[in-house]
């Protein structure tokens, strides 16, 4: 396959990659559009998958044919391999013949067994320092990838990451908006009850606490029916506890 691989080229591919994964929703969903457009854009792909790890331990989440996924868990057992390698290492890896490549004869081996003999493996560079990724190409076929394959992968690994990226720093701007406005109703209702009952911060938060303990509900909602009602429900006690018991008023003396 011969692309245009000028400046205007790359970037009209480029661009064309980024619309096709951005019709996909959140993080997850732009990881299976990575994979499935992998295999649709780079020459000699017959499966891809996306790892995505934290501290040494790998999962694939996204996968097209269970085959990569197979060839995913290889790898992960083996702890080497151009899956793994390519994002522990931070680089590319393009292996001709798994059978004879001397850099992992294990998995070469092993590869084989679900009739895959070529990889092309890309590390996805994400935002978060905390997580890793890569992109993972499969083929039947021996030296299935060339150099065009490689730089297409490239961009799709790219452009990849930052989909990824940019839908998880939107997935968490709506959690943090989510938490922005839980705060504030727990804050009014805090401030409610500290009006009402001339408590402290701490026992006003107790309080809901307690509610929500009682209710088996979650502490925002009750917030919200204080802010709202401008009273809370709590468990009815025996005895306050402060204090002495109030004498019985038909208590005689027994003197």
């Amino acid at each position: 396959m011969i692309f245009d691989q000028s400046p205007a080229g790359l970037a009209t591919l480029f661009a064309d990659i980024g619309h096709q994964i951005a019709a996909h929703d959140g993080a997850d969903g732009a990881l299976a559009a990575l994979a499935e457009i992998s295999v649709q854009r780079v020459p000699g792909a017959e499966r891809a998958s996306v790892t995505r790890g934290r501290k040494g331990s790998f999962e694939t989440v996204a996968a097209t044919d269970p085959a990569a996924l197979r060839a995913d868990h290889i790898q992960y057992e083996l702890g080497t391999g151009p899956c793994v390698d390519a994002i522990l290492q931070q680089t590319v890896f393009r292996t001709g013949d798994l059978g004879t490549d001397p850099r992992w004869p294990e998995f070469g081996r092993r590869a084989a067994e679900v009739d895959v003999h070529s990889m092309l493996s890309f590390r996805l560079f994400l935002e978060d320092d905390d997580l890793i990724a890569g992109l993972n190409l499969y083929a039947t076929a021996r030296e299935a990838f060339d150099d065009d394959a490689q730089i297409i992968g490239t961009l799709l690994a790219t452009h990849g990451a930052l989909a990824v990226s940019a839908a998880a720093a939107r997935e968490l701007a709506a959690h943090l908006q989510r938490a922005l406005t839980t705060n504030r109703e727990i804050g009014v209702a805090m401030g409610v009850l500290m009006n009402q009952h001339k408590i402290t911060r701490t026992q006003a938060f107790d309080l809901l606490r307690v509610a929500s303990q009682h209710t088996n509900r979650k502490l925002a909602d009750i917030a919200v029916e204080v802010g709202d009602a401008g009273t809370l429900d709590l468990p009815r006690q025996a005895s306050t506890g402060r204090g002495r018991p109030a004498s019985s008023p038909h208590r005689r003396d027994s003197s």
